[in-house]
């Protein structure tokens, strides 16, 4: 079909050289043959008048003309999907619908853990995949590669829908057997002692209290740095080190791990967990069952805020 003299279809391969940069791979992708595919190829830099990718090795690197393009392509692919194709009511108990989500471990074991528990019950057939935190999460979103972001709210670009989940509290944790855990906790002392710090993705970015320290121009003590949350419980093990943790993943570990948790010596607030997803799933059934259920499993976890209270104080 042509539109102001542009094969639609082409439009669809154009997407899939962009996701693959291979032209095997995407003539794959979207089953057709190698010479179609290059007849495809060919076609779209007649239309745009431009080479749109070029050869560096195996890869085809695309131009600014196609990367330009892209962004408006996969965004009217999707609008007719989501608008178009998928008009057939959802019934979560007879779909195979797989749901990609990008998520912290931390959120992972706290949080979603619960949700993949209830689907499986009324949904069976649902799947998940679960995404790795990455820089360019923004991306997958807006490229509809992925259906929800679960991130701290306040990290959140305003590029997409979002929506507040629970709230969670920071505290300070080390080794049962840490003698320095055993008297109150000053701040001179939390910057002196040895931390486990945690940096996420390829950007290594740091974790609240990070962020509040450098704003406020301290350097904290950081003798270990591990990818996420749920590394650092090991290795506090044995040693005089401390770290700062979700009091929800504390309390996670401490059922199997001696941990001593103490109030955090810094003013931090409690911080929102939100979930976010591409603005063209508004109303797409599926999207909107799915946030139902993460709503529903949030508002269960209650409040960190009383639990606080009860930390270990000497």
């Amino acid at each position: 079909m042509r539109f102001k003299g542009l094969d639609l279809n082409l439009l669809v391969a154009l997407d899939a050289l962009m996701t693959e940069r291979n032209l095997t791979a995407a003539a794959r992708s979207i089953n057709l043959s190698q010479p179609a595919m290059s007849a495809a190829v060919g076609r779209l830099r007649t239309y745009f008048h431009d080479d749109l990718f070029t050869m560096v090795g195996r890869e085809m690197v695309p131009t600014a003309r196609a990367e330009r393009l892209a962004p408006a392509v996969r965004e009217t692919l999707l609008h007719i999907q989501v608008s178009i194709i998928s008009w057939d009511p959802f019934c979560p108990a007879q779909s195979d619908r797989r749901f990609r989500i990008i998520l912290s471990d931390y959120a992972t074991l706290v949080f979603f853990e619960k949700v993949v528990e209830r689907v499986a019950r009324e949904a069976p057939s649902v799947g998940f995949e679960l995404i790795p935190l990455a820089d360019n999460h923004d991306d997958c979103l807006r490229r509809g590669d992925a259906d929800f972001l679960i991130f701290p709210e306040l990290f959140m670009s305003r590029a997409h829908p979002r929506a507040t989940l629970f709230d969670e509290t920071l505290v300070c944790v080390g080794c049962r057997s840490n003698k320095q855990l055993s008297e109150r906790l000053t701040f001179e002392k939390y910057i002196s002692m040895g931390h486990v710090a945690v940096k996420f993705g390829d950007s290594r970015t740091s974790s609240i209290e990070e962020w509040y320290l450098l704003e406020h121009g301290f350097k904290r003590q950081v003798e270990v740095v591990v990818q996420g949350f749920s590394m650092i419980p090991p290795m506090l093990s044995g040693t005089e080190r401390i770290a700062t943790m979700p009091l929800r993943l504390v309390k996670h570990f401490a059922k199997t791990i001696p941990l001593r948790i103490v109030e955090l010596p810094l003013p931090l607030p409690t911080f929102t967990q939100a979930v976010q997803w591409p603005a063209l799933h508004n109303s797409d059934q599926a999207s909107l069952w799915m946030r139902e259920v993460l709503f529903q499993e949030a508002s269960r976890m209650g409040s960190t805020r009383r639990a606080k209270g009860r930390l270990e104080r000497s």
